[in-house]
């Protein structure tokens, strides 16, 4: 005797997006998509370095190559380097202008702790 175990399919949930970019990122990535940088695309990777371990790392490129992803979001293209992807999904990409300083910073829901100067993170 063989019993069915005939189980219905488990619904599938949605993936959170892999990056996105905020308002103030995509703004100042259309600047320099329009200037210095036309034609080209920013990569998002991630690099062991720090005392953390994990930094991440922006990079130009001309164009996708075969192991990056490409997120559009807010009308703006990045390209993630698919080895990051691990460590980035969910990840919100932002500009910030501070007094002494300005750049991309990264609100990463996947971080467990950052070194002392906030140059690197752990997952």
């Amino acid at each position: 005797m063989s019993a069915s175990t005939d189980t219905p399919a488990r619904p599938q949930r949605a993936l959170p997006p892999l990056m996105r970019l905020s308002d103030a990122a995509a703004e100042r990535l259309r600047a320099l998509y329009a200037t210095g940088e036309h034609g080209r695309l920013l990569r998002v990777s991630v690099k062991t370095k720090g005392c953390s371990g994990l930094s991440y790392d922006l990079s130009w490129a001309d164009a996708p190559g075969p192991g990056d992803e490409t997120v559009t979001d807010n009308g703006v293209t990045v390209l993630v380097d698919r080895k990051a992807a691990l460590f980035l999904v969910g990840t919100v990409m932002d500009y910030e202008v501070r007094p002494l300083s300005a750049g991309f910073v990264f609100r990463n829901p996947n971080e467990k702790g950052r070194c002392g100067c906030g140059e690197s993170f752990h997952v």
